[in-house]
């Protein structure tokens, strides 16, 4: 059994990104857990529905992983440029540090969403080996909506190095669960729409042959 930590920008990162893997790893055996980065306020207009309703969906999200702990933390989506580095890193630091996992699940750098390369940034300062020798892995996953629409010019793309196949029920239970966040989802050809989460899984599964997989970048092992 291994300890497993996916840490998300935001509420649906996580699903989208690794949600089938990360389900593959409870069934496994392994301990999986979920640190959000961030967090909607009334300051930044959500109203007090909508974010009752944003922690109702985190919760159920929680439950049917099956998650064996998750923390969200109070900084604002969206405005992590407007973080002291040393807070983000010390707060993601904090968690890393109560878990200890073996593996760590991280956005791309190079997503379109500024939040994702200030959490990818702040995370890679907590997995040097003298200071967190539990941290044997670190893999980078792709966030439809996110990595696709990047155009950075000295970015060569998200070129994955390593596949995990979620065939079985995985990928449909990813999709289910992809389904509570309704106001992340859209029809077709809306990025987020159930029709292209499967197709990309598609997609990456058929350079492997295999039916259904999720792709990423291994940044970091240690055997």
């Amino acid at each position: 059994m291994n300890k497993i930590m996916v840490i998300a920008p935001h509420p649906d990162d996580e699903t989208l990104g690794c949600g089938g893997t990360l389900l593959r790893h409870i069934s496994d055996g392994d301990e999986v857990y979920w640190l959000i980065c961030t967090t909607i306020t009334e300051s930044q207009g959500f109203a007090k529905e909508r974010i009752q309703e944003r922690k109702k969906e985190i919760d159920l999200v929680a439950n049917l992983f099956g998650f064996a702990g998750y923390r969200q933390l109070n900084f604002k989506t969206t405005e992590l440029d407007q973080v002291p580095r040393n807070e983000l890193v010390g707060a993601i630091a904090e968690y890393i540090k109560e878990i200890k996992p073996h593996t760590l699940y991280l956005p791309f750098r190079n997503d379109v969403h500024s939040d994702h390369a200030y959490v990818f940034d702040s995370s890679v300062a907590c997995t040097k080996s003298f200071r967190y020798p539990y941290v044997k892995k670190v893999c980078v996953y792709e966030t439809l909506s996110e990595t696709e629409f990047g155009l950075r010019t000295d970015d060569g793309g998200f070129k994955p190095n390593m596949w995990v196949d979620i065939s079985g029920g995985f990928l449909d239970k990813k999709l289910e669960i992809m389904d509570i966040y309704k106001s992340e989802i859209g029809d077709f050809p809306f990025p987020r729409s159930q029709k292209n989460i499967r197709a990309l899984s598609n997609l990456r599964a058929c350079t492997v042959n295999l039916t259904e997989a999720e792709a990423f970048l291994s940044l970091k092992t240690i055997l």
